[in-house]
């Protein structure tokens, strides 16, 4: 349903590194790159995008889920955001309320957004 998804960043260097990091376990790297304004994706196609706080008032929290391929991508999404430092919000594991083969970890990015990497499939 969704084309792209774009997000302010207090700090644009930290949050590139931070998604640099926790999003190469996922398939996914910078496809292109303005400096302030950073596109990252696969096959060269951006879909989440990140670029400099411009509008509104104090932070309002999000949460985004990006694809894992399977249950060991969801893990290392995981320890590359640890590694960063990264606030933990749910570490890896089944969440059987949303359906039997959810499998997904929850950490904060450096603006404080819920970021999770989540795969549907059975181990």
């Amino acid at each position: 349903m969704l084309d792209h998804l774009s997000i302010q960043c207090a700090d644009v260097a930290a949050s590139a590194n931070f998604y640099d990091s926790v999003l190469a376990p996922l398939g996914a790297q910078r496809v292109m790159d303005f400096g302030e304004v950073i596109g990252f994706g696969v096959s060269g196609k951006p879909t989440f995008w990140i670029g400099p706080r411009e509008s509104g008032e104090g932070f309002r929290e999000s949460h985004f889920a990006f694809v894992a391929a399977d249950r060991g991508a969801v893990q290392a999404f995981f320890d590359a955001a640890v590694a960063t430092g990264a606030q933990v919000l749910h570490s890896p594991r089944l969440w059987p309320e949303y359906h039997p083969d959810y499998f997904g970890a929850f950490v904060r990015d450096p603006d404080g957004n819920n970021v999770e990497a989540v795969c549907h499939s059975p181990e």
